[in-house]
């Protein structure tokens, strides 16, 4: 046994580890888990969590989103970060995968040092390749706790990675360590050298400095979501129709949206049903304009049976789709996704003539909503009121329909956009 190993110490970190690593993926794969049969069981676990941070203005951003999710990017910026998101996942899973197998066939064939492949330039390509395939993660499923995890799950790889190196150094002696000084651990020599020395984290690092250093990182991290969360809402296809702001799904509907919910609005069995926002400066009403068919309306409101993703059984195809084509979840609807037969063609072609208004009521909880943009406001109160099917040409009401409070999946707090 090396010298200086404590068991018990090397144990707790690697169940640290372990456990930052899978709450880590389990926050990040929320939303392959929400369209899985196995979502009921998730959330009676899961959701707790989300609604006890979702209490407290303080932690109430953790659960927020700073991405779009619901909504297609018109921004080449947000479509290249976002196609950025099953690059970094795909590859870094595929460098993980390699890495693994050159180990434990090494282990058989060539015991010692792995020094091939990526281990002729990183110590720990694993750990690297992880870590790109959690930051794709928390592009494709952009919470902020998921920010907040993957600095807590960075933080055990530095760390566990350090307690590995000195028991190998402990084995292997000065080949290790000739190996060690000409390698970089997470990322190539000379680019790690750089924030070695901005940083000053080498091998002998003080345990508080690197806590520290890792805490300065997740403030870095929120920092940066909070900028592009500020982003995405400037970007969102929003327009303003009397007094009800207008978010479409798809850019391209926004000129569709201004002369259709007009005629939406002026339809009593609408007006009825909302009083006018302009008489209380704490609430605003939300109108999301979407094809009839959006799969992903769930998140919106509860409009059906038919949009409970976990309940359709296509969660293999959906999870292909939604890491392969970005946005084909946003763009391709129910065709797309919850059938592939020649009458589910025939409906694409029926709901392509139809548009579907959400109309979401936004509370200010104590706070004046002055824009549209404050009605993404994290801490603001949401409520589904009701929604309209129209027609595409005729602007005729097809249908008005009251729906319950919360979305498909309950109160889980999901996407605003």
């Amino acid at each position: 046994m090396p010298k200086h190993f404590d068991p018990t110490r090397n144990l707790l970190r690697r169940f640290g580890s372990g456990g930052a690593i899978a709450l880590l993926f389990i926050v990040a794969f929320e939303l392959l888990i929400m369209i899985s049969p196995f979502a009921l069981f998730f959330y009676s676990l899961f959701n707790p969590i989300l609604l006890a941070l979702n209490q407290s203005p303080l932690t109430r951003w953790l659960t927020a989103f700073f991405l779009p999710h619901m909504t297609v990017p018109h921004d080449k910026f947000l479509i290249v970060l976002r196609i950025l998101g099953s690059v970094l996942l795909i590859g870094g899973m595929t460098g993980f995968m390699v890495c693994a197998a050159q180990v434990y066939l090494g282990k058989i064939f060539s015991p010692g040092i792995a020094t091939m492949g990526l281990y002729r330039i990183l110590r720990h390509p694993q750990y690297s390749s992880l870590a790109l395939a959690a930051l794709g993660l928390a592009i494709m499923w952009p919470r902020f706790l998921t920010l907040v995890l993957y600095d807590v799950m960075l933080f055990f790889y530095y760390v566990l990675s350090r307690d590995e190196e000195r028991r190998m150094a402990a084995q292997y002696g000065e080949s290790y360590i000739a190996y060690r000084n000409r390698t970089g651990m997470f990322l190539p020599r000379p680019v790690e050298s750089i924030f070695v020395q901005v940083g000053g984290y080498k091998g002998n690092t003080p345990f508080l400095r690197v806590v520290a250093g890792f805490a300065f990182l997740c403030v870095v991290f929120v920092s940066i979501g909070f900028t592009l969360r500020d982003y995405t809402i400037r970007s969102l296809p929003m327009i303003r129709v009397n007094s009800v702001d207008v978010i479409c799904i798809s850019p391209v509907d926004a000129s569709i949206a201004a002369s259709l919910v007009p005629a939406v609005l002026a339809d009593s069995a609408v007006r009825i049903r909302i009083s006018k926002p302009e008489d209380d400066p704490h609430r605003r009403v939300l109108a999301y304009f979407l094809p009839v068919d959006y799969v992903m309306q769930g998140m919106i409101a509860n409009t059906g049976d038919e949009w409970k993703l976990f309940e359709q059984h296509t969660t293999i195809k959906m999870i292909a789709e939604y890491i392969l084509h970005p946005f084909a979840h946003l763009t391709r609807g129910r065709v797309g996704h919850l059938a592939g037969t020649i009458p589910s063609r025939e409906m694409y072609a029926m709901n392509a003539m139809k548009r579907r208004v959400i109309f979401v009521e936004i509370q200010g909880n104590g706070s004046p909503l002055v824009s549209p943009y404050d009605d993404f406001r994290i801490n603001a109160n949401r409520k589904p009121l009701f929604f309209v099917d129209v027609h595409l040409n005729t602007a005729d009401i097809l249908q008005v329909r009251d729906t319950p409070s919360g979305s498909d999946w309950g109160t889980v707090p999901t996407p605003m956009f």
